[in-house]
């Protein structure tokens, strides 16, 4: 029995030494302790024990039923002996020979719990996925199997252990894995295909799934969320191959509901963390490894200078064009109202340089070296008329079919529409466009339940990418004032810049945009009255002037303040604000609106 302040290694530690839960809560908020279990988003799962104590680390897509369970049973021996036996935290219901389940005992407690379907983070970057894997120990892989004279060395209980589903369903069993021998896939067909049931967001992205039981606090959790869970992995769970299927009436949503344990686990959850970002540099107490020319961390301002010098060489010498870049890459929904999501950022990058072939490509290259979470989106007529823009429900398998759109928070999505040419949108194309005009102007993704639809909260910073002024909505239309000189040399800023963007320069920037992004910011009392004044002027200056310019400059002013390690407005900071909106807004006088699409 390991000492009382151990983390459980079995269900059956669990049971008894934390029935309350309160004492494992409290093991679980040390930092240390919670990243020196393995990560199961790193192993591949032909190699794993079962009941291995795991992590997984992803994006809730979908929530499932609820399901009924026996959390407690009275089991009856041959010799007419009673026990009680836990069954929390398994699939199946452990029974030696010769045992069955008094279902009708006083002493039996039913539980529910929920299946979370997760899936590791889409668009999640290759320098996010290295730096977990890099600092995470490894899992405990199944050793090789065992000899026949050390085979006979298990014991009574292992040899004769037998499993029933967590249901309490007897229509089948099977012997129990808890020894140490590699477990084999089942050998069943299935009609749905694994593309299918792993249901990755993004194509040529697939992500690794879970499917993770929760016991408790049920309504805490929220679809498209982060989140990092704890519990016992298990990959002898029933799949669709072993059940007693010939009655079934519908046999796709017991495959959806029962795929096998090799293509997506499952991790019955003690612990759970909500997380506030993607990016591993700002996790706490992991075995960070050592960069190569440590240097003391510059202040804010300092890596703010340095970051707006890089995005400024990337944006043709325009240094308003890497300001507003610049608080794109920051920008958070912070607050919403009945019909605001206050803090959204969206960004049209235009006007960009017809002769420079593949521009877009090469910063989004740059952008993805920076950020955790990030996808670039060609926007083609096949793109738009075939892909799967927002999650659809299928009843035949009573799964949430997922979509381009469904997004983890603060995954940046590039719009890139230099790749657009003429023709028609057929009746998909025209849905994509409306999901992602919703998702600008609203930061809410719409879910198609058939029947009826349902907005779910997003907060997805959009970036778009055009020659011409985008057809798509945006809160900043930014046209790039490009210096010819730095037209002709654009190929090699690009390269000086991935050249800059070295060690520790380039981690000092990925915890900098994190960081920017989740700082608190606040306005005074008196900075209101000043801002409230200004608008007033604003509007005797320009009757056109109206609420949306006087929210647009309050996110900029915001943003250009926590850029610069601020964390509350103050007038100078506000005065660059209003400066910026008026260059911008002259530049856009001679912009012309892109019109490369038609409707049917």
């Amino acid at each position: 029995m390991p000492c009382a302040m151990d983390l459980p290694s079995t269900p059956e530690e669990l049971a008894a030494q934390h029935r309350d839960s309160a004492g494992l809560k409290d093991l679980l908020k040390d930092p240390s302790r919670w990243h020196s279990i393995p990560l199961l988003n790193y192993t591949p799962l032909h190699k794993l024990k079962d009941q291995t104590l795991v992590r997984f680390r992803g994006m809730i897509q979908d929530m499932m039923d609820p399901e009924i369970y026996l959390e407690r049973y009275e089991v009856k021996s041959p010799d007419g002996g009673k026990r009680l036996q836990d069954g929390k935290y398994r699939d199946c219901l452990k029974l030696a020979t010769g045992e069955e389940i008094d279902y009708n005992a006083e002493g039996n407690v039913h539980g529910e719990r929920r299946t979370m379907f997760v899936v590791s983070v889409p668009g999640l970057n290759d320098w996010s996925k290295e730096h977990e894997k890099l600092c995470c120990p490894q899992i405990q892989l199944v050793p090789p199997a065992q000899s026949p004279s050390s085979a006979k060395k298990r014991t009574l209980d292992e040899q004769d252990a037998m499993e029933v589903d967590g249901e309490g369903e007897t229509s089948f069993k099977r012997p129990c894995t808890t020894v140490e021998e590699p477990v084999t896939a089942s050998k069943g067909s299935s009609s749905l295909g694994s593309e299918y049931l792993l249901n990755s967001p993004l194509p040529g992205r697939p992500s690794m799934a879970c499917m993770v039981k929760v016991y408790e606090d049920f309504d805490t959790y929220q679809l498209n969320s982060l989140v990092d869970f704890v519990g016992f992995l298990s990959v002898s769970s029933l799949d669709v191959a072993t059940l007693d299927i010939d009655d079934c009436e519908n046999l796709s949503e017991l495959q959806a509901a029962h795929p096998s344990p090799f293509l997506i686990p499952r991790l019955h959850a003690f612990g759970v963390q909500m997380l506030p970002h993607a990016n591993p540099l700002l996790d706490k107490s992991l075995r960070q490894p050592i960069e190569p020319c440590e240097e003391v961390n510059p202040s804010q301002l300092a890596v703010h200078k340095d970051l707006r010098m890089l995005l400024k060489l990337c944006l043709f010498d325009d240094d308003l064009a890497a300001e507003y870049l610049l608080s794109h890459l920051i920008s958070s929904v912070y607050s919403r109202s009945e019909m605001q999501s206050i803090g959204k950022f969206a960004l049209n990058l235009c006007n960009l340089p017809k002769e420079c072939l593949e521009y877009s490509t090469q910063l989004y290259e740059i952008l993805e070296l920076l950020l955790p979470a990030s996808h670039r989106l060609p926007m083609t007529l096949e793109a738009l008329n075939t892909a799967a823009f927002a999650p659809k429900k299928d009843y035949e398998t009573n799964k949430l079919v997922s979509g381009v759109l469904q997004l983890a928070p603060h995954t940046h999505l590039v719009l890139d529409e230099t790749c657009m040419q003429q023709g028609k949108l057929e009746a998909n194309g025209v849905h994509a466009i409306q999901h992602l005009a919703h998702l600008i102007n609203n930061q809410e993704l719409k879910c198609d339940f058939q029947y009826y639809q349902i907005d779910y909260h997003a907060n997805i910073p959009v970036l778009v990418l055009s020659e011409g002024r985008s057809m798509l909505p945006s809160d900043f239309i930014m046209p790039i004032n490009a210096d010819a000189k730095a037209v002709e040399l654009f190929a090699e800023s690009l390269k000086a810049a991935r050249h800059y963007l070295q060690a520790p320069r380039l981690q000092q920037f990925r915890k900098y945009l994190t960081t920017a992004r989740i700082s608190p910011f606040s306005v005074s009392e008196e900075h209101t009255e000043m801002i409230q004044q200004d608008f007033v002027d604003m509007r005797k200056a320009n009757a056109k002037s109206n609420a949306d310019d006087l929210h647009g400059l309050l996110v900029l002013s915001r943003l250009l303040g926590i850029a610069r390690g601020k964390d509350t407005l103050d007038k100078e900071t506000w005065q660059m604000a209003t400066e910026f909106e008026a260059k911008r807004r002259q530049r856009l006088q001679s912009l012309p609106k892109s019109a490369a699409l038609t409707r049917n």
